[in-house]
């Protein structure tokens, strides 16, 4: 008995200890995988900081010697193909430019010339003989910029009435009367002047039309915020619209595009909230070396078919440059280009923190690629390479780098970093259109143009917060596009929003008519163009 009794004992204690070897075994596990996502939370809570406390800047500080030589220690059938050094033309040193005098740097303001007059008639009596001195001569003694606040003046439009003095006395007087150009708005006080500044201070300097509203009562004049939307609307409808219409339909005759778009808030749409999104879209030509357009969309929705309508009638086969919103899927017939600004992006968002240096991280490695492309890309530029020579260069610079970067994401794990993981995944989805620039050396590595033209409207977001109706926002698409093209070409935005209201585009111009206002008309440039250098 006591034999089986001590049995039962070893039995249940080897019981007893397996239980406890399972137990173990799940704590351990449970505390491998909490290890994994602290280390996981870990790195994006320091994503999270460099993005509310560092640096906005995309690039990185170090140069790094050799920065493609990280996969040496790898096994020979595991290495990513060849990568080939690009042949960098080292710019010449330029010398600190002498600083400019008063008189270059405001040589673009007017001068006027103020005599002073301090001294007493006892000063100017001289001091050896008594006699009163003469003027002999001038001397300019100093020099500073006066600043004169805005002014606004009232101007009334006297109409003169002729008469027929033959016909005065008989029973059919003949009388006619010049009633001048008509107003910008019919029954409006509201002039071209005044509407190009309004627009110019919305549009340039992000100033709110409430703020304005403040601004001009200082200035003795009670023009209110609602007179002013009003007015922007219907000069935008009437005026821009039929100039609008003209740069969309010499877009679509283009063969090399790039879109993005940004959400905004409307008000007051039928059938909607709100806080719903609405979306301004950015339609521009890419770098074809041609002179460029830009067109801000106004749409309810994200919706693909946007995008599609908007380039409805294009010749197929062109190339456009996006991001990788799925919605651009709805357009077809084109040639897809991915923006590799992106896939940088994603692969720096998931480099950990203290480990920029370190080229053994595979974060750091697909920031790595992606540097190579563009230290190609600026070394084109500053050669000056035409397009056929950029299309060859490519071909024999980058398309290896290419094939090693996504034989690279292929074979990659990401571990426990889920942003890794992210850029992989990114990569991965967009292999079909990785190559695609490699087609033409017009086409774009990436769609950071698009991108800054679209900037406006974030910074704008914060200042206007939102549009009350579709059609302010309606408005704002056209009057971004118009301070977009004007920053293109150099043109002083005030100047060539008066000019356009003051020549009024119409539906029944022509194309060539709409063509003289377009920036970049010689007109425009002789009457438009910035001053300042």
């Amino acid at each position: 008995m006591a034999a089986n009794s001590r049995d039962l004992q070893l039995i249940e204690l080897k019981d007893m200890i397996s239980q406890l070897n399972t137990t173990i075994k799940t704590l351990n596990e449970t505390i491998a995988k909490q290890q994994a996502e602290n280390d996981n939370l870990k790195a994006e809570l320091a994503w999270f900081r460099r993005k509310l406390f560092g640096s906005s800047s995309e690039q990185r500080n170090v140069d790094i010697e050799g920065q493609l030589k990280l996969f040496d220690d790898l096994a020979e059938d595991e290495k990513p193909a060849e990568l080939i050094d690009p042949e960098i033309v080292p710019l010449e040193k330029k010398s600190r430019k002498k600083k400019p005098t008063l008189k270059e740097q405001f040589k673009d303001i007017p001068t006027r010339q103020v005599v002073v007059d301090t001294l007493t008639d006892e000063d100017k009596i001289c001091s050896l003989c008594g006699t009163q001195m003469v003027p002999i001569g001038t001397e300019v003694i100093r020099s500073e910029i006066v600043c004169t606040l805005p002014k606004l003046e009232r101007v009334e439009y006297v109409a003169i009435t002729y008469g027929c003095p033959k016909c005065k006395d008989t029973e059919e007087p003949q009388f006619i009367k010049d009633n001048g150009k008509a107003a910008l708005i019919a029954g409006s006080y509201v002039s071209e002047s005044l509407l190009a500044y309004i627009l110019y201070r919305k549009y340039a300097l992000y100033v709110p039309l409430y703020r304005q509203e403040q601004d001009f009562l200082q200035l003795g004049a009670p023009i209110g915020r609602t007179s002013m939307a009003k007015w922007a609307i219907t000069a935008g409808q009437k005026y821009l619209q039929p100039l609008y219409d003209y740069l969309h339909r010499e877009l679509l005759k283009r063969r090399f595009l790039m879109m993005d778009e940004t959400p905004v808030q409307v008000l007051k749409e039928d059938g909607r909230r709100a806080q719903t999104k609405s979306y301004f879209w950015v339609v521009r030509t890419g770098e074809d070396g041609l002179d460029p357009i830009i067109l801000f969309n106004y749409t309810p929705t994200r919706a693909g078919e946007n995008a599609k309508e908007f380039l409805e009638g294009i010749e197929p086969g062109f190339y456009l440059m996006a991001d990788g919103y799925q919605g651009y899927n709805k357009v077809k017939e084109t040639n897809r280009c991915c923006c590799f600004a992106h896939i940088r992006r994603y692969f720096l968002e998931a480099v950990p923190r203290g480990m920029e240096k370190d080229y053994t991280n595979p974060a750091m490695q697909g920031v790595l690629y992606c540097d190579k492309l563009f230290a190609y890309e600026r070394s084109y530029k500053e050669k000056g390479l035409l397009h056929k020579q950029i299309y060859n260069r490519r071909l024999k610079d980058q398309k290896p780098v290419l094939e090693g970067f996504l034989a690279w994401a292929e074979q990659t794990t990401p571990g426990s970093n889920a942003k890794l993981k992210k850029a992989l995944a990114y990569v991965r989805n967009r292999k079909d259109f990785m190559m695609t620039y490699l087609e033409d050396g017009r086409c774009s590595l990436s769609n950071n143009l698009s991108e800054n033209s679209i900037r406006p409207v974030t910074v704008g977001r914060r200042n206007w917060l939102f549009s009350d109706t579709p059609d302010g926002a309606t408005a704002n698409a056209l009057y971004l596009t118009i301070v977009e093209m004007a920053k293109a070409y150099d043109l002083n935005l005030y100047e060539y929003l008066k000019f356009l209201l003051e020549n009024r585009p119409s539906k029944e111009m022509t194309d060539d008519q709409l063509a003289n206002l377009a920036p970049w008309s010689e007109t425009v440039q002789a009457l438009c163009k910035n001053k300042t250098e």
